[in-house]
């Protein structure tokens, strides 16, 4: 019983493990990561600081899925997030909900 506990256990955080660095291969790969950093801001704010603004708000995902691809302006100062024609409706929610787990 301790041996498929402990096996179920590791199946489980790797495929949470996998699920992470998935999304942020996802950010690299759509140029997110230009701009963005984890723990801290470049041109753009730090991940863990969106994730932060926006906890407990339960639009979050469609707000920020909609500004990734759309772009905006004021809400982090004067840079104005440019429009990520490249993002599909899937992966910037993808990526949205990614953004929120960053910590």
């Amino acid at each position: 019983m301790k041996t498929r506990l402990l096996a179920l256990t590791v199946i489980t955080l790797n495929t949470v493990t996998n699920c992470a660095w998935a999304d942020q291969a996802l950010a690299t790969a759509k140029n997110c990561m230009a701009c963005h950093a984890l723990d801290k801001k470049l041109v753009g704010p730090a991940y863990k600081d969106v994730a932060l603004k926006y906890a407990g708000d339960k639009s979050a995902v469609d707000k920020l899925a909609l500004k990734i691809q759309k772009g905006g302006a004021g809400v982090w100062g004067p840079v104005v997030m440019p429009s990520n024609t490249q993002v599909n409706d899937a992966e910037a929610k993808k990526l949205a909900a990614w953004v929120l787990t960053v910590k």
